[in-house]
């Protein structure tokens, strides 16, 4: 599920509602980098999407590549897939929220990139469309969410938000030079290090990471200073599955989001904001990880889990870095004693047990 850069993109877009299409997969962080950024944006109504499934099935039975399938509601739901190995589950070949393709008809992601003439192999989602003039936007998560918050304002109900302020922006790349290549990135270099010293070195990089983080969030709210932006957006979505999914699949496990207060409180207040609890399928980010790599999970067993997402619905007392922020503007630094003991908060989890 690595992204990659469509090269040679138009990076350009006209603004209009119902011009431009996403195709998303739940289970892909990348991809869910722009559903949160559309929610938040307000525009929901403005830029349609089609989710894919999240199992991986070969693509052209005339080679072996696997990836993204649309969901097939034939038979009244009754088709049913494995991994592509041919075992596993039996897995629906359809749920309520996936839909075919709506442009096309495609089968899969592999025919829309094969429609516009891009037979490069890299069949990736998210894909920003322009169904105007059928054509492929962009497919790098991190130019589309910076178009959504942008270019489509005159549409968004919620235009005065502001993802990538000017003042932040330096702020911003700071931390974004190291949240990629250590956290989003990182996770896939654990799990998929095909030697015992490889995954020492990206394991060693992930963990120092982790605590760069929780280190910066335990006296800041958000990742790049005052303000949420799309840089916190980055972060959430891998800590996100870090604990359900990381932690077993890519053997992660010298951290978990679970037993930090400060990581756990912040992933809560992103999943309470406005719209992006919406955007959050658990079910389908785990089917695809358990059951999309036969080489990794033969039998697409998928683990129960610690059921993270529900931890997430706890308040999360972060509001406090703000009183503290007005306390100091007024000449005081110091901070109330109920004040250090809100930032602190957090629901026992002590005792959770991740495996």
């Amino acid at each position: 599920m690595a992204q990659h850069h469509k090269q040679g993109a138009r990076l350009h877009v006209s603004p209009e509602k119902d011009r431009y299409h996403l195709y998303v997969a739940h289970a892909c962080p990348w991809a869910h980098r722009t559903l949160i950024a559309r929610a938040l944006k307000g525009l929901e109504d403005v830029i349609s999407i089609t989710v894919v499934m999240p199992i991986w099935q070969r693509t052209n039975p005339k080679d072996e590549h696997v990836g993204w399938m649309f969901a097939d509601h034939s038979s009244s739901g009754n088709n049913v897939v494995t991994n592509s190995a041919g075992l596993g589950g039996p897995f629906p070949a359809s749920y309520p929220s996936n839909e075919a393709d709506p442009i096309f008809n495609a089968r899969s992601v592999r025919e829309i990139y094969e429609k516009v003439n891009d037979k490069d192999g890299k069949y990736t989602v998210p894909i920003l469309f322009d169904k105007k003039l059928k054509t492929i936007v962009s497919n790098e998560s991190s130019e589309i969410i910076q178009m959504l918050n942008s270019e489509f304002d005159e549409y968004a109900s919620c235009a005065e938000v502001d993802l990538e302020p000017e003042d932040m922006k330096e702020a911003m790349a700071a931390v974004d030079s190291w949240i990629y290549p250590s956290l989003n990135n990182g996770v896939y270099k654990c799990g998929f290090a095909h030697t015992q010293e490889a995954y020492n070195a990206a394991i060693d990089e992930l963990t120092a990471a982790f605590d760069r983080a929780e280190d910066i969030l335990s006296t800041q709210r958000f990742i790049a200073g005052k303000r949420f932006t799309l840089s916190d957006i980055r972060l959430f979505v891998t800590l996100l599955r870090f604990d359900e999914v990381y932690v077993v699949y890519f053997k992660t496990n010298t951290r978990s989001v679970a037993n930090s207060s400060v990581l756990l409180n912040y992933c809560r207040d992103i999943y309470q904001m406005d719209g992006v609890a919406e955007t959050v399928d658990m079910h389908q980010i785990k089917e695809h990880y358990f059951c999309s790599h036969p080489d990794l999970n033969k039998f697409s067993i998928v683990p129960r889990g610690p059921d993270f997402e529900r931890l997430l619905q706890a308040p999360h007392g972060r509001e406090s870095f703000d009183v503290k922020r007005r306390r100091i503007s007024k000449g005081q630094v110091s901070i109330s004693d109920e004040d250090k003991s809100t930032l602190k908060s957090d629901v026992s989890v002590d005792s959770l047990e991740v495996v």
